[in-house]
C-alpha cells in the first residue's frame, strides 16, 4: 500500500482567502504611492500644517482629486493618520519622510525604486532557473553608475549603523588609528570615524567614481584631510598594509562563500597583529525565514548578484575563521535591521 500524500490541515474552522495573493500582486502600487508622494514632497507639506486636500493640492501643485486619492491610499497604508478629513503624519512619516527632519530617508528612492534595480526582477522565472541575476544586471559591473546612484541615495539610510561603528572603533586603544574603508560607497562609515576620533586616517576602497561620493561626505564633515583614496576592486588593488581595522560593509553579501573568504584573506594580510576585521550584514538565523528583513535579503541577492546570499552568522563565521580571524564575534546593532561581525587577527 503506498504512503499517502498529505497536505498541510488547516486551522479549524479556517476559510481559504485569496487576499494575500491580490495584496502580493498589487504590492507594487505601494511603492510606487509611496514614491510618487516623496516627489510630490508630500509628507514635508503635512509637516507644515497643510492638512486639508485643499491646502495640499495648492502647496504640492496637483489636482484635488489625486491628493485626495493618494492621501487616502498612504492612509491605509500606515504612512499618514485622518481624522475629520485632515491628514497627520505618523510618528516614522515625520522622522524619515519629512525633508526638514535630520533623520530623512527620501534620498533612498533613487536607489531602491532605481529603474536599474527593478529591472533585476522582471523575470523571477529566469533568474530562478539560472541560480542567479539576469546578465545584463547592472550591480556587479564595473565603474557602473548604478552604485554612485547607492552611493548618493542611501547615505541617510545608514547613518544609524554608521554611527553605531563609528563609536566601537572610536572606542579602540590604538593611536593613531588606521583604517582600512573597503567597498567604501557613501564613505560615512569611515568619514564618521575620523570625526570622532582626530587621530584617525582612513583608506577608502571602491570604483573611482563611487570614491568621488566618498571623498565629497569626507568634505563635508572636514576630515578629507585624513580621508584618502585607493580606486579599484577590492579584489585586485595593493591594500597595503598595518591597519588597526578594516571595514567591509554591506559587501560579503554580493559573493559566495569561496569569495569572500578570498576577500578576507587579503583583508587579513592587511590588517597589523591584533587588528580588528568588521562585517556588517543582513545576517538571518539559521532557518533562513528569520528575521523576516535578513532573511528576505537573499531574495534579493538572488536577483541582483550572481551568486550572493544573506550569509548566516555561522556561514560568516566559518569565512573568517577559513581566512585565518579568530575571537570571531556577533553585535546587534540598535535601529537596524543588521548586524555586526567582528574578528581578531
Amino acid at each position: 500500500m503506498g504512503a499517502a500524500r498529505l497536505s498541510p490541515r488547516p486551522e479549524q474552522g479556517a476559510q481559504p482567502s485569496p487576499l494575500l495573493f491580490f495584496q502580493t500582486m498589487n504590492a507594487f502600487q505601494r511603492s510606487a504611492a509611496l514614491h510618487g508622494a516623496i516627489d510630490l514632497d508630500l509628507f514635508t507639506a503635512i509637516g507644515e500644517g497643510n492638512t486639508t486636500v485643499a491646502k495640499l493640492a495648492r502647496r504640492i501643485d496637483a489636482s484635488e482629486r489625486g491628493t485626495r486619492i493618494l492621501c487616502d491610499f498612504l492612509t491605509i497604508c500606515g504612512f499618514l493618520s485622518k481624522s475629520d478629513g485632515s491628514y497627520a503624519l505618523t510618528l516614522d512619516s515625520a522622522v524619515f519622510l519629512d525633508r526638514r527632519s535630520p533623520a530623512y530617508l527620501g534620498t533612498a528612492t533613487r536607489f531602491l525604486h532605481s529603474e536599474a534595480g527593478m529591472n533585476n526582477f522582471r523575470d523571477v522565472a529566469a533568474t530562478v532557473r539560472r541560480g542567479g541575476s539576469l546578465p545584463d544586471s547592472p550591480s556587479m559591473a564595473p565603474e557602473s553608475p548604478f552604485w554612485v546612484e547607492f552611493a548618493r541615495g542611501m547615505a541617510p539610510l545608514v547613518r544609524p549603523a554608521a554611527e553605531w561603528i563609528a563609536d566601537f572603533i572610536a572606542a579602540l586603544p590604538a593611536s593613531p588609528l588606521r583604517v582600512l574603508d573597503i567597498a567604501a560607497g557613501h564613505g560615512m562609515y569611515g568619514v564618521l570615524i575620523a570625526a570622532r576620533r582626530e587621530d584617525a586616517r582612513i583608506t577608502a576602497v571602491d570604483w573611482p567614481n563611487v570614491l568621488e561620493v566618498a571623498a565629497e561626505n569626507a568634505r563635508a564633515f572636514s576630515v578629507a584631510d585624513r580621508h584618502s583614496l585607493n580606486p579599484g576592486s577590492a579584489f585586485e588593488v595593493d591594500l597595503g598594509a598595518g591597519y588597526d581595522v578594516a571595514l567591509v560593509t554591506n559587501f560579503l553579501h554580493h559573493f559566495d562563500a569561496a569569495t569572500n573568504e578570498k576577500l578576507l584573506r587579503r583583508v587579513h594580510d592587511a590588517l597589523k597583529p591584533g587588528g580588528c576585521a568588521l562585517a556588517l550584514e543582513f545576517v538571518p538565523n539559521d532557518d533562513r525565514v528569520s528575521p523576516p528583513v535578513p532573511a528576505s535579503f537573499s531574495f534579493s541577492m538572488l536577483a541582483a548578484t550572481p551568486s550572493g546570499d544573506a550569509h548566516t552568522f555561522r556561514e560568516i563565521r566559518s569565512m573568517f575563521a577559513a581566512a585565518g580571524f579568530h575571537s570571531i564575534e556577533l553585535h546587534e546593532v540598535p535601529a537596524t535591521m543588521q548586524h555586526v561581525v567582528t574578528g581578531r587577527k
